[in-house]
């Protein structure tokens, strides 16, 4: 008797423990990336979310759909390529110069203004990289405001889409 009231005093414990694990909420956040007006093939972009140690943990969005060119996005690549994830944020074709895309990034409303960073990089095929194209800490001031890009990127706008 003693067993089966142990038994299911511990059942009845991981079934409440397990109600309290950790879902996290989600904030739709449009990015509207407006491209330098430049020569040449389109720009792979990839943004990134980098925790508090400064390491990549997760990729938020990919534009450009060529496998083979990942590579070229060193610092992403040295994340990404060694776990092999399944990014479900990839959205297609590169980005020419001149033009513009939107995107809905999906931030976990529990990472904003904890020392959080999003990262835009982006590479062209035999051109320059800019590992840092854009870079800002993830606040909730940021998720509504423009950064000017470094390299082929000019700015991008954030606008709350929930």
């Amino acid at each position: 008797m003693y067993k089966k009231t142990a038994i299911i005093v511990i059942l009845l414990s991981l079934l409440v423990l397990s109600s309290f694990t950790y879902s996290p909420s989600y904030k739709n956040v449009k990015c509207l990336i407006q491209m330098r007006t430049y020569d040449g093939e389109g720009a792979y972009v990839i943004v990134s979310l980098i925790n508090p140690e400064n390491k990549y943990e997760k990729t938020l969005y990919v534009n450009g759909d060529d496998e083979e060119w990942y590579v070229d996005i060193y610092n992403w690549w040295s994340f990404y390529g060694k776990k092999r994830t399944n990014i479900d944020a990839i959205t297609g074709a590169t980005i020419t110069g001149g033009k513009q895309s939107v995107c809905v990034l999906e931030i976990d409303e529990n990472k904003i203004n904890k020392g959080y960073k999003i990262i835009f990089e982006t590479a062209v095929e035999d051109e320059k990289y800019y590992s840092k194209d854009i870079e800002f800490e993830l606040t909730s001031e940021n998720l509504k405001s423009k950064k000017v890009g470094s390299g082929y990127i000019s700015f991008i706008r954030m606008m709350d889409s929930n």
